[in-house]
């Protein structure tokens, strides 16, 4: 009896090993992206010979990163159930106006940077109060920023690119630690964890889910649903001003055009990897793969030499598609609690 009851007793605390297992619960979460995933990779590998190249892989996490440090700061935008379209033009605005007051006005770089950054997260912020204090919906303030920080880009450059040869400047965004590592892959990661441990481990990260899952509750509760909102605000516009100065520097020009479209893969990141667009739902692990998703199918379909505007299409039809699904995820939720009761 007694090697019966330890034995069970091993099986159950090598299951619930197995279940504390971050990998495995990340692996648990997002099994249908990361099948997505698999699929696209074999597709494209079998379409070209360039996709595994060491190169090719380098270039895709390149540019997955960019892409991905905007995506943290929507999945938590998202799962308060708000929405930022400004994200894009916050990349133009401060890589552009960064690359400027280097070049263009002549000041330090570190300041520069500073003040670049600084741009993006008084947008972030500015967008966060109005959302909270007036109670206006995100959808549309954001889209009044986007606006306002694609005309600061374009006007304070002209409509113009600016080169910049600066080699501190340019590293940030094209140097390498062990002379293999991108230091862009080096950001991504860090911001991951940081992210990924604010939302799972925090008290803040529990805010955000109570908001975006019920207003009401969280409000009854004592959440301070006010703050919340601008420091998730905040941090996107902090998130997508650093994106653009990684990207200015890996592009050695400041744009005013460089961030059309990014809030676009953002949103198809988050909504790819599992986040609901009607909040309170979403990981940042499931981001992640969904920004993988995202990166290779374009760099699948440049190597295949499909046009960009068919990418659009593309991507376009993913969003929707996921979102459908998403919808229809929530109509069986509420059938079967329905059934339930």
């Amino acid at each position: 009896m007694r090697q019966e009851e330890w034995k069970n007793m091993n099986q159950k605390n090598n299951k619930s090993v197995l279940m504390d297992n971050p990998f495995i619960s990340i692996f648990r979460g997002n099994i249908g992206i990361i099948g997505v995933l698999v699929i696209m990779c074999v597709i494209v590998t079998i379409a070209t010979d360039k996709f595994l190249t060491t190169n090719n892989i380098i270039s895709v996490l390149r540019q997955i990163s960019i892409n991905t440090y905007i995506a943290l700061g929507m999945t938590l935008i998202i799962i308060l159930g708000h929405i930022d379209l400004s994200v894009g033009a916050i990349v133009a605005m401060s890589g552009t106006l960064t690359v400027g007051f280097i070049v263009t006005q002549g000041l330090p770089i570190g300041p520069s940077i500073i003040v670049g950054l600084m741009l993006g997260t008084i947008a972030g912020i500015l967008s966060g109060a109005i959302v909270s204090v007036f109670r206006v919906p995100a959808f549309i303030i954001t889209m009044a920023m986007m606006n306002v920080c694609n005309g600061i880009a374009y006007v304070y450059s002209g409509g113009q690119s600016t080169r910049i040869t600066d080699e501190f400047f340019v590293a940030i965004g094209n140097g390498y630690i062990f002379d293999r590592i991108p230091l862009p892959v080096v950001y991504m990661t860090i911001l991951i964890i940081v992210i990924s441990f604010v939302l799972g481990k925090t008290k803040f990260g529990t805010y955000v889910y109570a908001i975006g899952g019920n207003r009401e509750a969280a409000r009854l509760s004592g959440v301070p649903i006010k703050k919340v909102e601008i420091i998730v605000f905040t941090l996107s516009g902090l998130l997508s001003a650093f994106a653009g100065l990684v990207l200015c520097s890996r592009m050695y020009s400041g744009q005013p055009s460089v961030g059309d479209g990014y809030e676009l893969d953002a949103i198809a990141s988050c909504v790819l990897g599992g986040t609901s667009m009607s909040g309170g739902k979403g990981r940042i692990s499931g981001t992640v793969f969904g920004a993988m998703v995202i990166g290779i199918i374009s760099n699948g379909l440049n190597l295949i030499g499909v046009s960009s505007y068919w990418q659009l299409i593309v991507k376009g039809l993913i969003i929707a598609c996921a979102v459908l699904l998403d919808s229809q995820k929530g109509r069986l939720s509420a059938l079967k609690k329905k059934a339930a009761k």
